[in-house]
Formats: C-alpha cells, sequence, structure tokens
C-alpha cells in the first residue's frame, strides 16, 4: 500500500491488488496513509498453494477490474 500511494502522490496511475483476506486491513492502512481512495482490487485468497494455471485464472479474471481501476476517473 505504501508503494501505491507513493506513485499515486508522484502522478503515476496505480492500482493495489491483494487477496480477500486484506480487505479490512488495506481500508486501514490506506486512511492511515491519508489516501482512503486508493484504488485496489481483490482477489480469491488464498494465493500462496494455487497452482500456475489457477493463478492465470485468477489474474486474467482480475485483469478488467485492474484496467477500470486504473481508467476511472
Amino acid at each position: 500500500m505504501h508503494d501505491i500511494v507513493d506513485l499515486e502522490r508522484r502522478g503515476v496511475p496505480s492500482v493495489f491488488v491483494a487477496s480477500t483476506e486484506f480487505v479490512d486491513a488495506a481500508d486501514r492502512q490506506a486512511t492511515a496513509l491519508g489516501a482512503p481512495g486508493v484504488r485496489r482490487v481483490f482477489v480469491a485468497h488464498p494465493i500462496q498453494d494455487r497452482t500456475d494455471d489457477e493463478l492465470r485464472t485468477l489474474a486474467d479474471t482480475a485483469f478488467d477490474q485492474v484496467v477500470a481501476a486504473l481508467t476511472a476517473p
């Protein structure tokens, strides 16, 4: 979250991506950093035990959300 907030403040459009396990933590961290509106996309949890094919599917599923978050006003 720190990196995404830093990039956004530098004018680089960015999106924070994490698993659904971290929704509350991301909200608290973004607020604490003074950036409650930072763009974020959450994918299904867990991630670490997934196969390569499962990770590709997860990424494919999130792709449109990431693009939308980056291009929304």
